[in-house]
């Protein structure tokens, strides 16, 4: 049985591309707790939903579009989505649901200063939403890390950020994980799991400027720590204590986020920026792995 400070058992010599489509800017890849996995492509504002075992002209699905930026979505208990998207969070409609519009809660990226959208966003343990924002121009320090609340409260719980990654929380709930790619951080935070506040912010892990951004982020069952490493073509894996166990290396530059499904380690990349995108740039990425997973919670919303 593997050790949380022990390096997960992968074979990063097996990598394939699950289906021929190129995302843009893939990202958000989650195991819902019917074991499927969804994922988006934030500049299109695509929703996806992955097959890994599918005929590779069949795993990707568009099943929702949005004409703004989709940073990553949660299942709602039932039917549709909650959606950190645009410049705040919207419900999306069931896949298949006929003549439902999206509904708009909040807009708190919106306003004064430079033009911002919604980026990396998942949902803790009691249903609460966490997603970053960040500036189209990466202005420093324009992002931030907002809560929504089942009640429909937002609150800013984060500023000064400027590309917010993440977040990811420890499979007890206990811990919060934040990426600043623009500073190469992941910083950790102890989350009060009843109230949803946060305290005693703590460097985790710290890049060098060659090293590459932290990126998309999960934990497995162990409590280990998975990071996309944007820049460098891998995806590192850290004990809970943040020590680097090791990092898997990969065909594509841009690596964006990480998921688990129990056999497989599962990556987005993005082409976006690339003068000259390679083969793999934009792919999603299927390794074998047996890293037991912790499936993304549902969104609760009492409003």
């Amino acid at each position: 049985m593997e050790h949380p400070h022990e390096p997960p058992t992968l074979d990063a010599r097996a990598v394939r591309a699950v289906s021929p489509d190129r995302l843009e800017l893939g990202e958000g890849l989650r195991l819902l707790d019917d074991h499927s996995v969804i994922l988006v492509d934030i500049l299109a504002g695509r929703l996806l939903r992955l097959d890994p075992a599918a005929a590779p002209e069949h795993a990707l699905t568009q099943i929702a579009r949005l004409p703004e930026p989709l940073g990553a979505v949660a299942p709602l208990p039932g039917h549709g989505w909650l959606a950190a998207a645009g410049t705040g969070f919207v419900l999306l409609p069931a896949e298949g649901a006929r003549d439902a519009e999206p509904r708009w809660l909040h807009r708190p990226a919106s306003g004064a200063g430079p033009t911002r959208r919604m980026n990396d966003a998942v949902c803790d343990a009691a249903g609460r939403m966490w997603a970053g924002s960040m500036a189209y121009d990466n202005t420093e320090g324009a992002g931030s890390l907002y809560r929504l609340d089942p009640d429909g409260t937002v609150s800013e719980v984060v500023a000064g950020l400027t590309i917010p990654n993440g977040p990811a929380f420890s499979p007890d709930g206990t811990t919060l994980y934040l990426a600043d790619s623009a500073h190469g951080h992941i910083d950790a935070f102890t989350l009060d799991r009843r109230s949803g506040a946060l305290s005693e912010r703590r460097p985790f892990a710290r890049f060098t400027t060659d090293e590459g951004s932290p990126d998309g982020m999960v934990t497995d069952a162990h409590g280990r720590l998975w990071c996309a490493v944007w820049g460098a073509a891998q995806v590192r894996c850290y004990s809970p204590d943040g020590r680097l166990l090791t990092a898997v290396p990969l065909p594509a530059a841009q690596p964006t986020s990480v998921c688990l499904t129990g056999q497989r380690l599962l990556v987005t990349t993005a082409a976006v920026g690339l003068a000259d995108p390679g083969p793999w740039d934009g792919a999603v990425l299927d390794i074998p792995c047996t890293a037991p997973p912790v499936p993304t919670p549902r969104a609760s919303l009492t409003t």
